[in-house]
Parts: C-alpha cells; structure tokens; sequence
C-alpha cells in the first residue's frame, strides 16, 4: 500500500499483489461481458473492487492517483453494493469490502499510512476478511474435483474459477489491512 519507500523485497511483494488485483479485476469485468443481467451488478462491482484494490496496492510515489480520489472510487463502489443489497443480502460481502477500501484510503488521507485508523475497526476487519478467507479456501477446496454447474449458472469450471477470484480478492484485503 502507499507509504513510505519500501525495500525490493517489500516493492516486489506490492508488485505481484497489484497484478493478482488486476487479474482479477479483469476476470470478474470478463464475467460481466458473459453474465445473464441479473448477474452483471454483482461481476461488475468485484472487477471495480479488483482494479481498486491493484490501484491501491501500488508502491509509493507511482502514479497520479491519491488517497482522496481512492475514497471517492470506494465511497462509490459501496453506494453500488448498497443497491446490489435489493438483490439479496448475498451481495452484503461487497458493501463490507468497499467500506474496508474506503476505509483504508481515509487513513491514507489522514496521513497515517502504517498504523493509522481505530484498532478496533482495523481488528474488525481483519476478523472478517480472514473468516472470510478461510471459509472461501474450504469451499474451493470442497468443491474441487465435484463441482456440478447451478442451472441457470455458469459451468463448473468457471464457477470454480470465479470462487478463486474472489479468494485471491479475499486474500488481498487481508494482505492490505495487515499492512495498514
């Protein structure tokens, strides 16, 4: 995350979880292409969440973005779960994702970088991200070599790699909010 200059190691770290974001981002904006319409909103708000997390993700000093348009992109991604809520409370990990996002940025403007924000929102999130990871690594891992295609859904294999995504996802939020 940005902050101060980072070591090659820590850089490199940073490099490669920007570019598990993007991949991601740009599998799940792929999904939206290829999805039914109910399922678009829910496709199009994790390739943002993706693309926002392998922005944020950046090293120090690259690029012209800050910490205040990262808050508006991720204030505006939580007013798209909110409405993705009317499709069921199953959209309710979008809203918790982009309000970490938002809140990671805020205390990025707030000039804190490292250790800034309440430990308590901070130790909040981390619970939930890293349940969250567990959960999704057992689900993948349960589902591996049986998983049968949702009718109406997509087939196994992109459902298994849809699951993956949202993992790699998962893992990044907690790899960010460790950092913060």
């Amino acid at each position: 995350m940005h902050g101060p200059a980072m070591s090659f190691p820590a850089s490199l770290s940073a490099w490669l979880l920007v570019l598990l974001c993007a991949v991601s981002g740009a599998y799940c904006l792929w999904r939206v292409r290829r999805s039914e319409r109910e399922a678009r909103g829910g496709a199009g708000g994790e390739a943002l969440m993706g693309f926002g997390m392998a922005v944020m993700a950046v090293p120090s000093g690259i690029g012209p973005w800050g910490p205040g348009i990262l808050l508006a992109v991720f204030c505006g991604a939580a007013l798209h779960a909110l409405w993705l809520l009317r499709g069921g409370v199953h959209h309710a990990h979008h809203l918790v994702g982009s309000l970490a996002m938002a809140y990671m940025a805020l205390t990025m403007a707030d000039g804190h970088g490292h250790g800034g924000g309440p430990p308590l929102v901070t130790g909040a999130l981390l619970v939930y991200f890293a349940g969250y990871v567990l959960l999704g690594g057992a689900r993948l891992v349960t589902a591996g070599g049986g998983a049968q295609p949702v009718a109406g859904g997509p087939p196994a294999r992109a459902a298994e790699l849809t699951r993956a995504c949202r993992l790699a996802m998962g893992m990044g939020m907690l790899a960010m909010l460790l950092s913060l």
